[in-house]
């Protein structure tokens, strides 16, 4: 296991000791721990930075002037794995690194595992140690942190500097820097979390009848209101395929939900709450959280329509199509093109190659590898026309293999 120099900043002095060791490094490595599994807003429970063996640990909850690490980092390269959890956290304190890197949007324009685990180990030969799932499950808001938590989050920055290197060098010579640029803009001007959380994205949701759908939209609903109003993760109060289940075969009564999946302590306090929305499913959308209006409109509205034979039919053409130009290129297919961009687009019916390239929200990258092999899959000729409703008709395919 790599030895660390790491300094724990839990007060001023310590502060002052952890800036001053992170002097002198150009790049440095960042992550934030989170009580994710606990609670529904995504705030910072502890700051990781790091690089060239030396981490600082700051302690958010302890400190409440952090100017002279938002200053450090502001004239620094900042790496991230997965940056889209962390920006919001960081910015809420006032920490807005001006030069990002992320090394996860970098091993998917790679077709590399995502893993940071994976990654350190492969290009560096650097092994984590420590429970992951534990760490993961653990409550990083308490105080104090044990020995193992502190360990665990200085390894995951130490090296991050030393595998963007890495990554950076083979986007160079890879010819896809430019991809990863437009990823890294995309991520970096997505609005926080809880803001995109939606219940059109509920694994599961394209599957189920009209009827199911206004039922998981009420309970998603409903959720949601109870994790904001408790600050209690989702998942505590209930697991997305629970509110599938539920949608899909309603409980005849409130003492059902403890064997439908719900925990006994979530029945007793939200479980009258569960039971109203599966009752009063047609209400969902005039009590949708105000923090989620950008999830609804169109795309919302298309998304609780459920789609023809016809229809599906061409999603899966969509899909194969997707999975073979992605296999050419060495990547996954969801990083070429999201599965749940597909069957809107096809619902959206449109009328030119300008519609469905933006009904598919695809960046620049994207649009120029899938293009012109969509378009001709749903007969939208060069000059924008539609085809015939024959040549829309999906060609025979092996759709079968494709990704999800």
């Amino acid at each position: 296991m790599p030895t660390h120099e790491v300094v724990l900043a839990d007060s001023s002095a310590g502060l002052r000791d952890a800036l001053a060791l992170l002097e002198g490094l150009e790049t440095v490595g960042i992550d934030v721990e989170r009580a994710d599994w606990h609670r529904y807003w995504r705030s910072a429970a502890l700051i990781q930075v790091g690089g060239a063996g030396r981490v600082a640990l700051i302690d958010p909850l302890a400190l409440p002037e952090l100017g002279d690490l938002t200053r450090l980092l502001a004239e620094r390269t900042c790496v991230l794995h997965a940056m889209e959890n962390d920006l919001g956290p960081l910015s809420s304190l006032g920490i807005v690194p001006s030069v990002l890197e992320d090394t996860s949007i970098a091993a998917a324009m790679l077709g590399l595992p995502l893993g940071l685990e994976v990654l350190l180990r492969d290009l560096l030969g650097v092994e984590l140690t420590g429970d992951k799932s534990a760490m993961q499950r653990a409550d990083w808001e308490a105080r104090p942190l044990t020995e193992d938590m502190l360990a665990y989050a200085a390894a995951d920055v130490a090296d991050l500097p030393a595998l963007w290197t890495v990554l950076h060098e083979r986007l160079r010579t890879g010819d896809r820097e430019e991809w990863y640029r437009q990823e890294l803009e995309a991520v970096r001007l997505l609005p926080p979390v809880e803001q995109r959380r939606a219940w059109t994205r509920t694994k599961g949701v394209g599957r189920l009848d009209s009827a199911a759908k206004a039922r998981l939209r009420s309970l998603w609903d409903a959720r949601e209101r109870l994790a904001r109003s408790t600050d209690t993760a989702p998942s505590r109060i209930a697991a997305d395929k629970t509110l599938v289940d539920l949608a899909v075969r309603p409980p005849a009564s409130r003492g059902e939900l403890g064997r439908r999946g719900l925990r006994r302590g979530a029945v007793r306090s939200w479980g009258a709450t569960l039971m109203e929305a599966l009752r009063a499913p047609t209400e969902a959308g005039a009590h949708a959280s105000s923090g989620n209006r950008a999830a609804s409109g169109d795309h919302e509205r298309l998304s609780a329509r459920v789609p023809t034979d016809q229809e599906r039919a061409l999603v899966d053409e969509l899909r194969a199509i997707r999975s073979e130009r992605a296999e050419e290129l060495g990547i996954d297919p969801g990083v070429l093109c999201p599965s749940r961009t597909l069957l809107g687009a096809v619902l959206s019916a449109p009328a030119s190659s300008a519609e469905l390239r933006d009904a598919l929200r695809l960046r620049p990258w994207q649009w120029e590898q899938l293009g012109d092999r969509f378009s001709v899959a749903l007969a939208l000729d060069g000059d924008g026309r539609p085809g015939s409703p024959q040549a829309r008709q999906p060609a025979a395919r092996g759709s079968e293999h494709a990704h999800g």
